[in-house]
Order: structure tokens, then C-alpha cells, then sequence
């Protein structure tokens, strides 16, 4: 009987550890290459990014203040590679590397403070539905930050320039609200 419990035990303890690992963001450099710098723009940090995986990030907008709520219908959704130079960026222009809802000209009055190297050929791209939502798929495992611009619904008031951080893995679904 304690035989049987044993390999239990450790399949659960297993699953457990696994439930609990940290998001991970890129993979590391490979052996012999420097590791990344957060202030330098290397093109080979993104190219884990440029892989074809199984992945997929269903997304929809849900944003409000207060009683008001925002849509990006329409509007672009980009989804950008994490390396230790788009999370500087990402601090920079959001005050966080992981969430943020930002007035849109905040942000954008940060932007020339922020990095500028070109990395936008590693940038996905994809539009807002009419339902507010947006998907990317063939995705590598990977963190990415997801960032859009939303109105309010109702017309007039500031945009929000909304970020979120997500990780994908495993060939899963990830559905993400901002």
C-alpha cells in the first residue's frame, strides 16, 4: 500500500512544482554569447521571437473608468518580444514592465526618452474587432508585452494606452483581458 502512495505522491508534488515555476521570459543567451544588456538593442536577443510555435493570445479590451468604458475597436494591437531591452523600454514609457493604463499622450511625450533602435520587424501586429477583441497566433514560448490604445466608447475623453504582460507556453491558449 505505502508503495503505491509513494509514486503518488511524487507525481503530485511534481505538478505542484510546476503549477508554481515563475513566467519566464526569453530563453538565455547561448553558451559563449555575452548575456543582454537592458541598454543596448541587439537584434539576436529577439530572435527566439521569430520562431513559429504553437501558442496562441486570445485578448479582448474590458478597460473602464468608472462608468466609462473604453474600446479599441478598430485600432492596432501590437505584440512585442520581451528582452532586457524592450522591458527597459516598456519601464520607461509605462512606469512598469508588467501593467499599465497610461493617458495615451503620457506615454507618448516618454517616448523619446525611451530606447529607439528599430525593432519593429519582431513586432506582431493585429487589429481590435467591433467585439473588442484580438488574437496572435504561432506564437513561440516566450513572454511578450501586449499594448493597445482605447477610447472611450462613448466618444470624446482621453485615450488610455493600456500594456500587459503575457507569457506564452507549451502550445496553449493564453487568454489575456486589459
Amino acid at each position: 500500500m505505502t508503495h503505491l502512495r509513494l509514486p503518488a505522491l511524487g507525481a503530485a508534488l511534481a505538478l505542484l512544482v510546476t503549477a508554481c515555476a515563475p513566467t519566464m521570459g526569453p530563453p538565455p543567451p547561448p553558451p559563449g554569447q555575452p548575456a543582454p544588456s537592458p541598454t543596448v538593442f541587439r537584434p539576436e536577443d529577439f530572435s527566439w521571437s521569430a520562431v513559429p510555435g504553437r501558442n496562441r493570445i486570445d485578448g479582448r479590451l474590458i478597460y473602464r473608468q468608472g462608468a466609462t468604458r473604453y474600446t479599441c475597436s478598430g485600432a492596432g494591437v501590437v505584440l512585442t518580444p520581451e528582452t532586457p531591452w524592450t522591458r527597459r523600454r516598456m519601464s520607461i514609457l509605462y512606469s512598469s514592465p508588467d501593467a499599465a493604463a497610461l493617458p495615451a499622450d503620457e506615454v507618448r511625450a516618454r517616448t523619446p526618452s525611451a530606447p529607439n533602435d528599430d525593432y519593429s520587424s519582431f513586432v506582431r501586429r493585429t487589429t481590435c474587432d467591433a467585439a473588442d477583441r484580438f488574437s496572435f497566433s504561432n506564437l513561440p514560448d516566450g513572454a511578450w508585452f501586449v499594448i493597445t490604445v482605447a477610447r472611450p466608447q462613448a466618444g470624446g475623453g482621453e485615450s488610455i494606452a493600456i500594456m500587459r504582460r503575457v507569457v506564452t507556453r507549451g502550445g496553449r491558449v493564453t487568454p489575456i483581458d486589459l
